[in-house]
């Protein structure tokens, strides 16, 4: 994936838990929630903790709809805005994956402000509870979680509803849970 352009505002860096956390806004539709990195940051390091991630590093970029929308055409081949896309970093056929003096990167995650805003809305979330779980989710995805098939949407979903937890956060998943 390629960085956020020049045009990006500044970099926030933030290292605890032996995480070193980037976070890159790329839109300043993120200004209207002040707390977003915070936020972000937060959950992803609540994760590692239950994933008992090693020594890591990875990147967050805040960006648009219509970035996001790009990304997804050219990466996933779907032409049309998401909330979160995940960029697990995978090493080269027979190497290490890329270290710095002490952590292994493990990817970059995307997050579209308007989708997100319009999810949460439609859901009756908090803005903050929806973008912790959306930071969650696609940091398990470069741990290597996924939902490809029944069997790995519950694993993920369990561990994703496990960190949620230790946020105070409500289960995501618990209405279309009781409905079903």
């Amino acid at each position: 994936m390629s960085r956020a352009p020049a045009r990006a505002l500044p970099r926030k860096r933030g290292s605890e838990n032996n995480l070193s956390i980037d976070v890159m806004v790329q839109s300043p539709l993120w200004k209207r929630q002040p707390h977003a990195a915070a936020t972000i940051r937060k959950a992803i390091r609540t994760a590692a903790i239950v994933a008992s991630t090693p020594r890591a590093e990875l990147a967050i970029v805040l960006t648009h709809d219509s970035a996001i929308r790009a990304l997804n055409r050219d990466w996933r081949g779907l032409d049309a805005p998401t909330n979160v896309l995940s960029f697990p970093a995978r090493p080269a056929r027979g190497r290490k994956p890329a270290r710095t003096a002490q952590s292994a990167h493990l990817g970059d995650i995307v997050i579209a402000y308007q989708t997100m805003a319009r999810e949460a809305k439609i859901e009756d979330k908090p803005f903050r509870h929806h973008l912790a779980h959306l930071a969650i989710h696609g940091y398990l995805h470069l741990l290597g979680y996924d939902h490809e098939s029944d069997r790995d949407a519950r694993t993920m979903e369990r561990m994703e509803v496990k960190i949620l937890a230790r946020l105070a956060v409500p289960d995501p998943y618990a209405a279309r849970d009781a409905a079903s």
